[in-house]
């Protein structure tokens, strides 16, 4: 794991490891390919999660650490759902994208009321962190855009934008600057993912298709 820790290059005179380096590259896949509907995205993010769970435990950004244990099941799930859910020649239709229910948006808010809470009480109470708040609600707001993305829930993609507006100052402010610079581009991403999956919903109305890239044989 020490590797993980090592300098690859320097960024505006701030180190970048290598969990940083191979965490940037595999995340920015795993999104655009998000964004895609491309179901390799969920194994691809397994990666990413494990480079992030050692760079932002290495940061004692604990909340964002322990997240990445929940993404990983969380991507193991969407990869079955979406697998399960892929469209073929004996008529199944693949997983549609879809608007937030009312009940749906009714949990969501509830499991942030509950989620941030807690967690900013735990990482005060039993860690040294840095910046408890944000990293706290950064965790409740991924969590659940995560579980909406394997639903294909259109209105996903607008919780990860609140997340990178609040990740790009905090990653910034310890120093991890291309990770920062990261969910500056994860932002734009969104506004495509989301324009993406609006137009893919809009065309499955009108009874026509848009076949997601890489599915499954």
């Amino acid at each position: 794991m020490s590797v993980f820790f090592e300098t690859s290059f320097e960024l505006l005179g701030q180190p970048v490891t290598w969990a940083e380096l191979f965490g940037n590259v595999t995340g920015l896949l795993c999104v655009w390919w998000l964004t895609r509907q491309v179901i390799w995205n969920w194994p691809v993010g397994l990666v990413n999660n494990v480079f992030f769970f050692a760079l932002f435990a290495d940061a004692h950004l604990f909340a964002n650490a322990v997240l990445q244990i929940v993404f990983f099941v969380l991507g193991a799930y969407g990869w079955w759902q979406w697998a399960r859910h892929r469209g073929d020649s004996a008529g199944r239709r693949a997983l549609p994208v879809r608007r937030t229910t009312r009940l749906e948006w009714a949990a969501v808010a509830a499991v942030i009321a509950a989620v941030w809470p807690l967690t900013w009480w735990f990482l005060v109470r039993y860690s040294e962190p840095t910046e408890p708040i944000w990293d706290s609600l950064t965790l409740a707001l991924s969590l659940i855009a995560t579980w909406a993305q394997t639903r294909k829930l259109l209105e996903s993609w607008l919780i990860y934008i609140v997340v990178d507006v609040i990740s790009v100052p905090l990653f910034f402010s310890q120093g991890l600057i291309l990770t920062a610079v990261l969910y500056l581009v994860f932002g734009g991403l969104c506004v495509v993912g989301l324009r993406g999956w609006r137009r893919s919903m809009a065309m499955a109305s009108k009874g026509q298709s848009i076949e997601p890239l890489g599915a499954l044989p």
